[in-house]
């Protein structure tokens, strides 16, 4: 009797200014398509990562970030009943929500396909590095289907209305050099740089100051839910907390002695 593979990995390694953690989606053989348990086993995942590691990289195995949805398990749920769709949808959603709350910066290594739920995903994390050649879309339109884990309140928060309906309604594909141009990802890199750009965003996040940044995170992710005045207050709040601290004194001796040098 056969034992099936963890479908989300995690990783925990040492770096020269911090602990990263790799969490990967591990069903190379579906492209890394999402199902119940691959949704559950994610949030478990990021969030023990948030509590081992200062940062999360999440990466597709066998050259894919994620297809989506399985259709294999959506058929299988659909013949049950709409309502047995329900845990597949929340959880990925909740997984996705999950990213947001997290202390710790997340970012989204991208190659090869990043579909329909792949490209949800993307839209959740923090900072999404792909490589140009990756294709990615939301796609569901294409399939008489519609965006269930959070592409259709998501991707005209991040690209605009215009943009954002134009793609979802024509379902037509992306470059991840064109996902850059948008301002859907932070940063495109060609096939042969991907690993080091990568590596280089990683390695500055896990050298910065682990409470700056969670901090930082949670103004925005924050301020995106309340008015500009709401927004506005906190941030002020919020610094002067932080300035309070004992790290930001030594960040701010570290500056004046650079103004010195």
């Amino acid at each position: 009797m056969s034992v099936e593979a963890d479908p989300v990995l995690l990783e925990v390694e040492d770096q020269a200014d911090g602990r990263v953690a790799r969490v990967t989606l591990n069903r190379p053989e579906a492209r890394n398509a999402i199902t119940v348990d691959l949704a559950a086993a994610l949030r478990e995942r990021l969030a023990e990562a948030a509590e081992r590691a200062d940062v999360i990289v999440i990466r597709g195995s066998g050259g894919h970030f994620c297809a989506g949805g399985d259709f294999h398990e959506v058929s299988r749920l659909r013949a049950e009943g709409a309502e047995a769709l329900r845990p597949l949808f929340e959880t990925f959603i909740g997984a996705c929500e999950l990213i947001a709350e997290l202390p710790v910066p997340v970012v989204a290594a991208v190659e090869g396909y990043a579909m329909a739920g792949g490209f949800e995903l993307i839209q959740s994390v923090d900072i999404a590095v792909v490589r140009e050649d990756a294709v990615l879309a939301d796609n569901h339109a294409n399939f008489g289907m519609i965006p269930g884990g959070g592409g259709s309140q998501r991707l005209p928060r991040i690209v605009g209305v215009p943009r954002a309906l134009g793609h979802i309604l024509l379902g037509n594909r992306l470059s991840g050099a064109q996902a850059a141009e948008w301002g859907l990802v932070y940063r495109a890199a060609p096939a042969s740089e991907f690993d080091a750009v990568l590596d280089q965003v990683v390695a500055n996040l896990a050298g910065k100051d682990r409470d700056a940044l969670a901090r930082i995170k949670h103004l925005v992710r924050a301020g995106l839910r309340g008015s500009l005045t709401d927004g506005l207050a906190a941030e002020v709040e919020t610094t002067l907390a932080h300035l309070g601290g004992e790290k930001a004194g030594v960040g701010i001796g570290r500056f004046m002695g650079r103004e010195r040098a």
